[in-house]
């Protein structure tokens, strides 16, 4: 008699579920990339600060350029002439060269809204992701720093400032961010946790700084 094959079902059905837990977690991860998250966040701001079409391009291209734009194609760049082994940027040492870039950027950004006088809301956030990119870059000098979490957390922070009470069953995602980075294996839980609290913290202390809270 031919041995059944039931016992083959449970390891098969584990290594689907396994599958499709990692295809999840990569889609939260790629959804919610700092660059996404940066970009959606200033085209909401800018579409709440905006008083006609021609201002709301205006706030728009001068916060996300120093945000996600330039950022972004930074690391593309960078990736396809091979001078990043991904565009995670896993090794360490990648992340602490790039990041010193990211801090140019965002403090560009911040004092570039500054001089334009564009509404306060604006000019703090990107103060508070400048401080943010600024903490990260050192702290990448000697630990790695979940920037998912990070961006993720202040966006939603700046939008529970804007709208109060509405954004805030989108706070579940910050969870599930930091579900799929320690899930990946990209980041420690501890490591998600310091992200989550750079990124709500840096955006607190600029609006009070501004005066918005």
């Amino acid at each position: 008699m031919q041995p059944t094959e039931v016992p083959r079902l449970v390891p098969l059905r584990s290594n689907r579920r396994r599958r499709v837990l990692v295809d999840l977690a990569r889609i939260f991860s790629t959804i919610c990339n700092p660059f996404l998250t940066a970009l959606a966040l200033f085209v909401i701001l800018a579409h709440s600060q905006a008083h006609d079409a021609q201002s709301f391009w205006y706030l728009l291209f001068a916060s996300t350029f120093f945000t996600s734009l330039g950022p972004m194609l930074f690391v593309l760049w960078l990736y396809a002439t091979d001078r990043i082994s991904d565009l995670d940027m896993t090794v360490r040492s990648e992340r602490e060269r790039v990041f010193v870039i990211f801090v140019l950027f965002y403090w560009a950004g911040t004092a570039m809204l500054w001089l334009l006088h564009a509404p306060r809301v604006l000019v703090a956030t990107m103060g508070g992701y400048a401080a943010a990119s600024l903490a990260v870059q050192f702290i990448t000098r000697y630990w790695k720093i979940s920037t998912h979490a990070l961006g993720i957390t202040a966006a939603l922070v700046a939008l529970v400032y804007l709208y109060g009470q509405q954004p805030l069953p989108f706070l579940v995602l910050i969870p599930i961010v930091g579900w799929s980075r320690v899930y990946l294996k990209a980041h420690t839980l501890a490591q998600v946790i310091v992200g989550t609290l750079l990124g709500g913290v840096s955006v607190i202390v600029f609006y009070r700084l501004f005066g918005l809270i």
